[in-house]
């Protein structure tokens, strides 16, 4: 893709150009006024011809206007390409906060590999905001290279870059990163950092892991509890069914709800009592959970508690009692 640095360039780029309605909005990105570039920019993206991108880039590399050069890195979100992602790349340096965002936010939405190698060759930049963002960039890429740069970024001092480390890994489901996972979902100092860990540990079913979320379960953030909860019911990890049994008594709804949820997932028949409980609770979305826990155990102690449910006040609830009281009554139901 050719772009120009000076008045020659551009104009042999100018004389490259076929489409008179491109040529006709040029002038206007020279306007002395921003909020005309910025409008022409947008006008010039809506073309979606691929001669307009040196232009995009120039005013996102050059424009002394910082809106323009924000408003240039939010349309090339569309253009996934290796010198597009290379631009977005060095505006995560722009010393303007919006640019920097929006070049981000861009990057976020790429998905072509080609693009994902470019974005790639800054995992290691000397500014910490780059290597995050090109981190959270690489994700849903999944490039098989990134895994390397990712594993290495677990140890950065920054814990949003090994936080988005761990996001790498997690999309590329690395199981040889299980272990360095465990450890920072029980060891981080950061909330955030053992939330992500907790919930990458789903991937892979693998000792340490499992040994790790049973920790989690019991974390001092309740947003780590809650993750560790949900993880478990993924894994179908039977020895955690009395800790999530005592996880519906803890102290965050958030918590109790996936505790519940996975109780389910594991049939775990000593749980009834305490899921009948929660059938009663203020907030609707757990007494649904409860609800459909209960049916996935299919013990029968449970009818005349989702019998008296059925009379909620919330509708989705009542849906969920019913499905409940059909799956336990056809469970018991004498076999022919």
């Amino acid at each position: 893709m050719p772009t120009f640095t000076d008045s020659s360039s551009r104009t042999d780029a100018y004389s490259r150009i076929d489409n008179a309605l491109i040529l006709d909005l040029l002038p206007r990105l020279e306007n002395p006024d921003a909020g005309v570039r910025r409008v022409a920019l947008i006008e010039l993206a809506d073309l979606e011809d691929p001669d307009s991108l040196p232009f995009l880039e120039h005013a996102l590399r050059r424009d002394e206007d910082a809106d323009v050069r924000a408003q240039a890195a939010k349309l090339l979100e569309a253009w996934d390409e290796p010198e597009i992602a290379t631009a977005l790349c060095d505006a995560l340096s722009d010393p303007d906060a919006n640019v920097r965002e929006a070049a981000a936010l861009s990057l976020a939405e790429f998905k072509n590999p080609a693009a994902g190698h470019a974005i790639l060759a800054y995992a290691s930049h000397a500014n910490p905001n780059v290597r995050a963002q090109v981190l959270r960039a690489l994700r849903e890429i999944r490039l098989p290279e990134s895994a390397a740069p990712a594993l290495a970024a677990l140890k950065d001092e920054n814990p949003i870059i090994r936080r988005e480390a761990i996001g790498v890994l997690g999309w590329l489901k690395h199981t040889p990163a299980l272990p360095s996972l465990a450890t920072l979902a029980t060891e981080d100092p950061a909330e955030e950092v053992r939330r992500a860990a907790v919930g990458t540990l789903s991937m892979s079913e693998n000792a340490e892991a499992a040994t790790a979320l049973l920790l989690a379960l019991q974390d001092s953030a309740w947003q780590v509890r809650e993750e560790a909860a949900s993880a478990v019911g993924k894994l179908r990890l039977q020895k955690s069914a009395p800790a999530l049994t005592e996880l519906l008594r803890d102290d965050y709804w958030q918590c109790r709800l996936q505790a519940a949820r996975a109780l389910g997932k594991l049939q775990f028949t000593p749980a009834v009592t305490a899921l009948t409980e929660l059938l009663t609770h203020p907030i609707s979305n757990l007494r649904k959970e409860a609800a459909l826990a209960l049916g996935e155990v299919g013990d029968s102690s449970a009818l005349p508690a989702l019998q008296t449910a059925e009379q909620d006040n919330d509708p989705e609830v009542r849906k969920a009692v019913l499905i409940a009281l059909t799956q336990i009554t056809q469970k018991h139901l004498p076999q022919k």
